[in-house]
């Protein structure tokens, strides 16, 4: 029985690092400094839900919500660096892979998400 345990726990184990290692060569993870120093040429997304990006959202942010990104692929261009942002960085880190999918190469995510975030905010009126 044991035994068993321990085959499901390495592969468990394998797995997660092998997600890890994959996000790390897909994407950029960046502090807030680091997003800060490149966002304003970049296109910056957030991929939250509507509601979540009205009650608050980085200045200059468009809302692609991760629900939707597949179908909105066209609005995002892939020869411009693409910075996302959700809450955390779970939605951001799936909406970079959904990306990278699709041929879209320079792929950055802030570190921490919007609940860290310190700088300049607006808010849907």
């Amino acid at each position: 029985m044991t035994i068993y345990l321990i085959i499901i726990l390495v592969i468990l184990i394998g797995y997660f690092l092998f997600t890890y290692f994959r996000q790390r060569s897909i994407l950029k993870m960046l502090t807030q400094e680091q997003f800060i120093e490149g966002y304003r040429k970049a296109q910056l997304i957030d991929v939250r839900e509507p509601q979540e990006f009205d009650r608050g959202h980085i200045r200059g942010a468009r809302n692609i919500p991760l629900t939707q990104l597949k179908q909105s692929l066209a609005a995002i261009r892939p020869d411009k660096p693409v910075y996302l942002y959700c809450q955390n960085t779970s939605r951001s880190a799936r909406a970079a892979h959904i990306l990278h999918k699709n041929k879209y190469k320079d792929l950055y995510v802030l570190q921490g998400g919007f609940k860290k975030w310190t700088g300049k905010i607006d808010h849907k009126k």
